[in-house]
C-alpha cells in the first residue's frame, strides 16, 4: 500500500497504533510494528519500512523506539513522536511492573520457568518470521543480497562488532549507490 494514498495519521491515531503494537508483542514487537505500519494502517511501504528500519538500527537505543520517534516526527513533528512513544511504552511499562511483582514472588514456580521458555520460543519465531518477510523486499532489488549476505556474515559468523559493521557496510552501500547512478546516468 503506497504512503501518498494513506491517510496521514493525527496524534490519537499514532497513539493507538502504537499502543496495539506495544500490547501485542512479549519478546518483540517487530512483527507487529511492521504489520501495522506497512500492511493494516499504510502509513509505510514495505520499502519505506525497511529503509527506516535499517537508519533506527543504526541509531542508539531499541529499534522499534527508534522507529516510533521517527514515524511520529514524519506525521506530526515532536507531538506525534511523543504520542508514537508514549503509546508504544505506557501499556507495557503498566504489565511489566505487574509482572515483576508477580514474578518476586512466584517467578522460581517450574510452570512459571517452562511457561517463560515458551514465551522466548514464541518471540524468537516471531523475528524470524519478521526477517522472512523483509527478506521479501530484497528479492525485488537483487544488488541488496550481497549486504544482507555480509551483515550476517560479519555479526553471526565472524561476530564482529555492529558499529564497526555498520559503517563498513553504509561506506559499501554509498560507493554501490554512487555506482549505479554513475551507471543509469550514462547509459
Amino acid at each position: 500500500m503506497a504512503t501518498d494514498t494513506a491517510p496521514q495519521p493525527g496524534l490519537k491515531a499514532l497513539f493507538l497504533g502504537f499502543s496495539a503494537v506495544g500490547l501485542s508483542g512479549f519478546g518483540g514487537v517487530l512483527p507487529f510494528a511492521r504489520r501495522m505500519l506497512v500492511d493494516q494502517r499504510g502509513w509505510l511501504s514495505a520499502e519505506e519500512f525497511n529503509s527506516l528500519l535499517g537508519l533506527c538500527q543504526f541509531l542508539p537505543g531499541p529499534n522499534v523506539i527508534n522507529l516510533s520517534v521517527v514515524v511520529g516526527a514524519r506525521y506530526r513533528g515532536v507531538a506525534g513522536s511523543s504520542a508514537a512513544v508514549l503509546g508504544l511504552l505506557a501499556g507495557p511499562l503498566v504489565i511489566v511492573l505487574a509482572l515483576a511483582a508477580l514474578y518476586d514472588r512466584f517467578g522460581e514456580w517450574p510452570a512459571i520457568q517452562g511457561m517463560l521458555r515458551g514465551i522466548a520460543a514464541a518471540g524468537c519465531g516471531l523475528l524470524f518470521a519478521t526477517a522472512w518477510r523483509m527478506a521479501a523486499g530484497v528479492e525485488e532489488k537483487p544488488y541488496l543480497l550481497p549486504f544482507a549476505v555480509i551483515a550476517f556474515a560479519a555479526i553471526a559468523i565472524l561476530r564482529w562488532p555492529l558499529p564497526a559493521t555498520m559503517l563498513g557496510l553504509l561506506v559499501l552501500s554509498a560507493g554501490v549507490a554512487y555506482w549505479r547512478l554513475q551507471d543509469a546516468a550514462a547509459g
